[in-house]
């Protein structure tokens, strides 16, 4: 059996299912052909057991035998060295594979966020929508010029990237047709498929597993 583990709420409500970030650790594994296994938490009831291995409460985190990491990023760069599919070995490459991960974390998903945040509450005026609109246009320019963002090929940069991208409130926020194909190419992957079509059916066993005790 696999030390792998992707740790999960055992239920999340409609809304965020597709996109709870576990489907992150899933799709590298995937991609990787890493044998791994899913393990939940409960998402009610949010307490010390929890604590003990994610201090903010949330999910995913990963085991691997002895290492314990949370934070989906950290998962991410932990499985990259696991796997030349996910992280070139070469210096240049590995370097640009953790600026270009870093960057979809901390310069557009720190801002798309809480941008959506604003808008799904119905915020009467949005200020980050500057702040996000440069963003975006910046990558878009980048996706003009490139099909990967990193060493020609497919890279766990490119996963968290298209991941970060492709909410349908942020896909639809202006015209960006090369960012828009870029999401696309990238989330047709098989890997990404299997790994959306595992957590939509892990958190619908969860619906039955609720009804059966109410």
């Amino acid at each position: 059996m696999s030390e792998l583990i992707v740790w999960t709420y055992d239920w999340v409500p409609e809304g965020p299912r597709g996109f709870v970030r576990d489907i992150r650790l899933r799709w590298a594994c995937e991609e990787a052909g890493l044998d791994y296994s899913v393990r939940t938490v409960p998402f009610d009831e949010r307490g010390p057991d929890h604590l003990a291995h994610q201090p903010f409460a949330q999910i995913p985190f990963l085991s691997d035998g002895e290492v314990e990491l949370f934070e989906s990023g950290a998962g991410l760069l932990h499985l990259a060295r696991k796997s030349e599919t996910l992280m070139p070995r070469d210096p240049a490459g590995e370097a640009q594979t953790l600026q270009w991960t870093i960057a979809a974390l901390n310069s557009i998903e720190m801002v798309s966020v809480p941008w959506w945040f604003l808008e799904v509450t119905g915020a009467q005026e949005n200020n980050l929508a500057g702040w996000l609109e440069s963003r975006l246009d910046h990558m878009e320019r980048i996706f003009t010029e490139r099909e990967w963002l990193v060493a020609d090929r497919f890279t766990v940069a490119d996963l968290l990237m298209a991941d970060v991208l492709r909410v349908a409130k942020l896909r639809a926020f202006g015209n960006r047709p090369a960012a828009e194909a870029y999401v696309a190419r990238i989330t047709d992957r098989p890997a990404f498929r299997k790994a959306r079509a595992d957590q939509l059916a892990h958190f619908a066993a969860g619906d039955e597993k609720r009804a059966a005790k109410a």
